[in-house]
């Protein structure tokens, strides 16, 4: 997989706290090597005190060219962003970064959408249908927004955290 691993490497980060349980690295790694790219997904454990600074020195990486964004940073890393998505900018959350070519970091949420794939793909149309959601986190509250856009009857959502 990393056959041809060398300074020209394009690196793509995953940032999170914690990250040792993440396993998108090698799939995302892997997805490069198969569309002929030289680029790998490299974890940063990185924790909420330390994320503004560790921003500061990815960006300015010139072979950093994407990061995604999971818990518990989805909301805070909106804030780095240059430039945000209509569905970041409405959410008040990102989980995947890219810096475009002028060198500017934009920012988008992808996570109601690959739900709401998933559904489909597995036979559930939502249109019209009634829907539960635990959680209204920064994939949750994403995912919500999908289930919306995507036509549900009547959406319910439940948080431990109210303010949510």
């Amino acid at each position: 997989m990393l056959d041809h691993y060398s300074g020209a490497t394009r690196v793509h980060l995953i940032v999170g706290d914690p990250i040792a349980q993440v396993k998108s690295p090698f799939g995302v790694t892997q997805a490069f090597e198969a569309a002929g790219r030289d680029a790998i997904c490299v974890p940063a454990h990185v924790p909420p005190a330390a994320l503004e600074a560790w921003w500061a020195g990815a960006r300015r990486a010139q072979n950093v060219d994407g990061i995604i964004v999971t818990v518990p940073h989805k909301f805070a890393c909106t804030a780095f962003c240059d430039q945000l998505s209509e569905r970041a900018a409405f959410l008040g959350a990102v989980n995947t970064v890219r810096r475009n070519a002028q060198g500017q970091w934009e920012g988008d949420m992808f996570d109601g959408l690959g739900y709401v794939r998933a559904l489909e793909k597995n036979g559930c149309q939502p249109r019209g249908l009634r829907a539960l959601l635990v959680g209204a986190g920064g994939a949750g509250s994403a995912i919500a927004h999908s289930l919306v856009q995507a036509g549900v009857s009547h959406l319910t959502v439940v948080d431990p955290q109210p303010s949510r």
